[in-house]
């Protein structure tokens, strides 16, 4: 994203105004422990200066909700867009079962991973599944909304370890989204598509927004709070994700499922 240097002053204060509020969190343990069998791993960042307890934000909550219905099953947690390397290393110690320190080739590649953010949180998201890249550790899936590259970050480019990726943008405003993702190696990842909202016209309520983000940056903030981009990114994760122990009690399904959504993302 270009921009004048009095403008990325501008922008930062916003950002630190807090579109973005939250209250402050210190790094916490996991709300679901590791257990024997490998959990899949739901990582989400969130954007500007939003902290990883605040209940209004939409990353959050579908976090809480993943670990309150799949309990061991699935790991998710959420990281502040500056805490990258705190997420990788949260994945790493994850995928080392057997604790040595190293991570064999076995564990690598069993690794059942999603990643997923805002703003921000979006650029550090394809940021941090290029360092997995890097380690050989493949990544089910990418969503990006409203993606916001940070400065030596390219956040249009999904690295080849990522099996799926989507992306979720508005075009108005002085912020507002990458338009359009590509992938490194078409052979190996999918594009689902880069799906436009468009909230000039149809506004949706927000909460726990700044009056300076409400202003300035209100697309933006529309589609961090869109339950309709929401309710589809729920779905894309879900269908990566085990079936819920309740319902497998009653349906007999263990694994996960393969859904085409594109359709229903248009």
């Amino acid at each position: 994203m270009r921009s004048s240097q009095p403008f990325s002053v501008f922008l930062l204060l916003a950002l630190a105004c807090g579109c973005f509020a939250g209250a402050a969190n210190a790094d916490s343990d996991p709300a679901v422990p590791a257990s024997s069998a490998r959990p899949v791993i739901v990582i989400g960042l969130v954007g500007g200066w939003i902290h990883t307890d605040n209940h209004f934000d939409h990353i959050v909550q579908l976090a809480e909700g993943l670990n309150r219905d799949y309990g061991s099953g699935v790991h998710a947690e959420i990281f502040e867009n500056h805490q990258r390397v705190q997420a990788r290393e949260r994945i790493l110690q994850l995928l080392g079962l057997d604790h040595d320190g190293t991570l064999a080739p076995g564990e690598k590649q069993n690794a059942r991973i999603v990643l997923y953010g805002e703003s921000w949180g979006a650029s550090e998201t394809i940021t941090l599944a290029r360092e997995l890249e890097q380690r050989g550790i493949p990544v089910l899936l990418t969503i990006q909304v409203d993606s916001v590259a940070k400065p030596g970050e390219n956040d249009g480019l999904t690295p080849a370890n990522v099996a799926e990726a989507v992306n979720f943008y508005q075009p108005h405003g002085i912020l507002h989204g990458r338009q359009e993702i590509h992938a490194e190696d078409s052979s190996r990842t999918q594009v689902i598509g880069n799906f436009r909202f468009d909230y000039e016209d149809h506004p949706v309520p927000v909460h726990g927004a700044g009056w300076f983000a409400r202003t300035f940056f209100k697309s933006h903030v529309f589609i961090e709070n869109d339950p309709a981009v929401w309710t589809r990114i729920e779905k894309l994760i879900r269908s990566k994700l085990p079936t819920p122990a309740a319902h497998r009690q009653l349906s007999g399904d263990s694994a996960p499922g393969s859904t085409d959504f594109s359709a229903d993302l248009k």
